[in-house]
């Protein structure tokens, strides 16, 4: 990435080198109870981001931490807040801002998974997209953290519903990608909003000047972070295509065929080529589904719940729909198009290879997009990897189907359902095995559950004849060309 001018007003920046050996999570001042609980969740070792900005952040340093989607920025500002959270306040401590809805909701799971090792701390998810009442009760209810999106939070502010009195802790999260959707002025009016000597944690991909500006206004000293590298080449494999553009379409479903990933998001540049490139794949047996700005809120959320917990295999996706968009396995990303923005083409091929897994990155390229392969090659700093469409072979018989499948149960956190009741009650009475159930996303109002695609219709049948609480719940199957 250039090195610009603005960056001379940006704090000294320590730099970190992704294959620095990563550190024990017992090294940080964490409570016996937190550290017991990250070994239940898996986290055995810090993420280079994490190693670099944990210590600083639980030492009351303000900090601007540049870190890529699926390099565990999530966990860095969580453990930070949560470790400052006096359980038995109850107020607003801690508030992070997303640029979207989707992220939010990401984000509020990953608090409330490292937050088990408290007791009874209440996260709260303010976003658009949803109606201001049920949001004004529940603050009245009380909350520890709240998540949400800058305008939604601005509103909320006006209207005098949320107080910000008590708060420790400013997160913005995606910064950049806030800026670029013009948050810019909702951001200030929020952050004047908050005590002046709170701790401001801003992460950001890239460094465009409105980070600096930021920096310079509503962050106190703060420390930079930077990655040096922020994809490895040993981690996502990427490979160029030449293609007719009448050939652009089926060539993903050959990409497919041959590859067979499990899970895949397919960028194109625009909503009509979504919609043409659906109805190719599913009508060759995928089971795929869009994300466009078309869809009602509710729907979007299945998309990404379905894609999310594996029972999608493709999800294809313009770069305004995607945003925000963190799924933890995400096996390729395929380019259907070339974008003409080398930046969104990194941060495209960065949502595949997270942390410890590696990944393929596919793009399609007609005759007239070669100068954005150059641009590309020199932001990458090395020659692309070219590749002819003769050398792959369609694997015979059926596409590659997902593992899960999705049961959609109506009632949720206001009928007072959790995880828990649900795993419960599945390998409880109905007798499965807890590797049968994947994910489990508990809404407002419906809980959707990820099963072994080969016991879906009798989990189905189960649960339906069942009880969750001691209640006949309403069990449907959400079939895989929905949406």
């Amino acid at each position: 990435m250039t090195t610009s001018s603005f960056q001379r007003s940006l704090p000294p920046v320590q730099t970190v080198d992704d294959t620095e050996s990563m550190s024990s999570f017992d090294r940080l001042p964490l409570a016996p109870a937190t550290l017991a609980n990250l070994q239940q969740l898996g986290y055995r070792r810090m993420t280079p981001i994490q190693a670099a900005s944990l210590p600083l952040a639980l030492a009351g340093r303000d900090l601007i931490a540049q870190a890529k989607t699926g390099s565990g920025k999530t966990a860095a500002f969580a453990l930070c807040l949560l470790a400052k959270l006096n359980p038995r306040r109850f107020a607003v401590q801690a508030l992070v801002l997303c640029p979207t809805r989707e992220l939010a909701d990401q984000v509020t799971q990953e608090i409330r998974r490292l937050a088990r090792g408290e007791d009874n701390i209440k996260v709260l998810t303010l976003c658009g997209g949803s109606t201001m009442r049920p949001q004004i009760s529940s603050l009245e209810h009380g909350a520890h953290v709240v998540v949400g999106t800058p305008g939604r939070i601005m509103d909320h502010l006006q209207r005098n519903t949320l107080d910000l009195t008590a708060l420790d802790t400013l997160v913005l999260d995606e910064a950049d990608r806030m800026l670029d959707m013009g948050f810019f002025d909702d951001i200030a009016f929020v952050a004047k909003a908050c005590p002046r000597n709170r701790q401001t944690l801003l992460f950001s991909a890239t460094y465009p000047e409105g980070i600096a500006s930021l920096s310079r206004q509503f962050l106190r000293n703060p420390e930079q972070i930077t990655l040096l590298e922020q994809h490895a080449d040993t981690k996502i494999r990427q490979r160029f295509y030449e293609v007719e553009p009448d050939q652009r379409l089926a060539a993903v479903a050959l990409l497919l065929r041959h590859y067979r990933p499990v899970s895949t998001l397919a960028f194109c540049n625009t909503r009509q080529q979504c919609r043409e490139l659906l109805q190719v794949l599913r009508a060759e047996g995928f089971v795929a589904q869009a994300l466009h700005g078309e869809l009602e809120q509710r729907e979007r959320d299945q998309v990404l719940i379905q894609f999310a917990n594996r029972s999608c295999s493709v999800l294809v996706a313009t770069d305004v729909a995607a945003r925000g968009l963190d799924i933890e396995q995400l096996e390729a990303v395929i380019n259907v198009d070339v974008t003409p923005d080398t930046e969104v083409h990194v941060h495209r091929i960065g949502r595949t290879g997270r942390v410890d897994q590696e990944g393929w990155a596919f793009s399609l390229v007609s005759g007239n997009q070669m100068a954005r392969v150059d641009n590309i090659e020199k932001e990458l700093g090395h020659e692309i990897e070219w590749h002819s469409m003769s050398e792959l072979q369609a694997a015979p018989g059926k596409p590659l189907m997902p593992p899960m499948a999705t049961l959609l149960i109506l009632g949720g956190r206001k009928e007072k359902i959790r995880a828990g009741d649900v795993l419960g009650a599945l390998t409880g009475d109905a007798g499965f095995s807890k590797e049968q159930v994947g994910k489990i996303n508990v809404t407002d109002t419906a809980t959707y559950v990820a099963v072994a695609r080969g016991i879906a219709k009798e989990a189905l049948r189960k649960l339906s004849a069942g009880t969750i609480k001691g209640k006949k719940v309403k069990v449907h199957l959400l079939q895989d060309a929905a949406g």
